[in-house]
């Protein structure tokens, strides 16, 4: 297939007739199709998700969720929240299972949010594409086969001695060679032949439903058939010369706004980018960002503690609080969480980017029965606690991790962006918003440079401030001095997330990259 940039590790792609980034090159190549045939961004993506759905199962998949951003080439912008939400008769007593029948506590609500996107895309964009025809590659990948990615290796690896007591996973899916998947692959032909409901009130429904009835899932065909995407306005935060977007509650995007917020008034851009003042700012900016994040739950079951979140003065005071010379003590609470950015922008300029998710690699664990359909453990992101906001309760939305986000420039699309990495996504985003908002620095060059992770991971349970070691010696001391619990990581780690970023010019032109953590790259027509 030959296209006229696509990413290396030294150049980023440019463009100016079209741009998709996705983890894995063959979900870029899939959304990069449908750009080339006159497709729009939307389109693209749905195409990308679906093919991702299949190379990359150890992060998303049919069973899992997704959280879209739309902006046409006017600022126009929609969110889509295709999260599912709790069984109708999820009784927990004690701690939320991680793992397990137990644990597949909600819905999952990708497919349909491919039917509401694309019908935005049809009724406002004015796109054509059919569902059947955007999930052909994905269907040619799950039943010819693909090389497994080294993350799939990776994570496989990770949780070898826990994955044998997962029900019907050893039986399909492996570390290496090729990875094929004929049962999924029959699952994606029944939803293109009878259009994403399937998934949720058709014999495919039937059969999804009896598979985890089977292993004891509290899940129900009535809690399917209650599952539906919501359409939302984004939240919105001036920052520098642009707009950032991001999507409203249950999800963390105000926590991604609010590190912003803070950091802006600390002036990032006369630290230079390498220094420990620099990343000094950034975690502290996270850290008073992050003391609101419990507030954050379903707006359907509460309050909306949007406005409260994003108070001006309330922000001013969190970044007054902030010491330039000594780092705040730091214990929080920890989620964890994978997932898989896709993004895109079209010759008309207007942008799409989605992250979906199952949640902890591989999910619950559990295959809903010969669907090949891998299930989510969003529910564990519930609380237990019943004066939490984020309570767990019968339909209700969990506290949502992902959140990609768009920016506006001059009420235009700007930069299209979103991360892999659970409590890591705001973090990451910070630190490549600021790279290319105060530093100018182009999507690559953002990319590569040393991240940081503040708090718990599956392989290290402080609540120390993580850096990747190629910061430097003397960055790492200085930040020691003031206080922070450091602990290095290796260049590029994954802890670091996969991250995607596209830009688009006043002029047109586009340019993008993907993480180079990753297996993908970014592909401009």
């Amino acid at each position: 297939m030959n296209y006229r940039s696509r990413q290396t590790k030294t150049a980023v792609a440019q463009s100016r007739d079209g741009m998709v980034t996705a983890p894995h090159w063959q979900a870029s190549e899939a959304g990069a199709k449908v750009l080339a045939r006159g497709g729009n961004a939307i389109e693209a993506l749905v195409a990308a998700g679906a093919a991702l759905a299949v190379t990359y199962p150890h992060f998303c998949g049919l069973g899992g969720d997704a959280v879209w951003m739309v902006c046409d080439q006017d600022g126009d912008a929609r969110t889509f929240l295709g999260i599912g939400q709790a069984a109708a008769n999820a009784e927990i007593n004690g701690p939320i299972p991680p793992r397990g029948p137990a644990s597949t506590l909600t819905t999952a609500c990708l497919v349909d949010s491919w039917e509401k996107v694309l019908d935005h895309s049809t009724t406002v964009w004015g796109g054509s594409e059919q569902l059947a025809a955007l999930l052909d590659d994905a269907i040619t990948l799950a039943e010819d086969g693909f090389a497994v990615s080294p993350s799939q290796t990776f994570w496989h690896d990770f949780r070898a001695g826990e994955s044998e007591t997962w029900p019907g996973f050893r039986d399909l899916f492996q570390r290496d060679g090729i990875q094929r998947q004929p049962a999924l692959a029959q699952t994606l032909k029944a939803i293109a032949e009878n259009g994403a409901r399937e998934f949720y009130e058709g014999a495919l429904a039937d059969r999804i439903a009896c598979g985890l009835a089977a292993v004891g899932s509290p899940l129900t065909a009535a809690d399917l058939v209650a599952t539906r995407t919501r359409i939302v306005d984004p939240v919105r935060l001036g920052y520098g010369d642009t707009v950032l977007l991001a999507p409203p509650p249950p999800t963390q995007g105000v926590t991604t706004l609010g590190i912003m917020a803070v950091l802006a008034q600390l002036a990032p851009k006369d630290k230079a980018p390498e220094s420990a003042a620099y990343y000094h700012a950034l975690v502290e900016s996270v850290k008073q960002a992050f003391l609101d994040r419990h507030l954050i739950a379903d707006p359907e079951f509460g309050d909306d503690a949007t406005k409260m979140l994003l108070d001006p003065a309330r922000l001013a005071a969190k970044a007054a609080a902030i010491d330039p010379s000594r780092a705040a003590e730091w214990p929080a609470p920890y989620r964890q969480g994978d997932t898989a950015l896709l993004a895109a922008v079209d010759a008309e300029g207007r942008a799409a980017c989605l992250l979906q998710s199952i949640y902890f690699d591989w999910g619950s664990g559990v295959v809903a029965g010969d669907t090949g359909i891998l299930w989510q453990n969003r529910g564990a992101a519930f609380s237990v606690d019943p004066a939490s906001p984020n309570c767990i309760q019968p339909g209700k939305r969990p506290f949502y991790t992902l959140n990609p986000g768009l920016a506006l420039k001059d009420g235009r699309p700007h930069l299209v962006y979103g991360t892999q990495g659970a409590d890591g996504q705001p973090q990451t985003l910070a630190l490549l918003l600021s790279l290319l908002i105060d530093h100018g620095l182009d999507p690559l060059a953002a990319l590569s440079r040393p991240r940081f992770l503040l708090g718990r991971t599956f392989s290290d349970s402080r609540d120390n401030l993580k850096l990747e070691e190629n910061i430097g010696a003397d960055t790492l001391a200085a930040l020691s001095a003031m206080g922070h619990e450091v602990a290095t990581i290796g260049p590029l780690s994954p802890l670091g997330g996969q991250a995607g970023l596209i830009r688009i010019h006043e002029d047109g032109r586009m340019e993008a990259a993907h993480d180079p953590r990753s297996d993908g790259g970014a592909i401009g027509l």
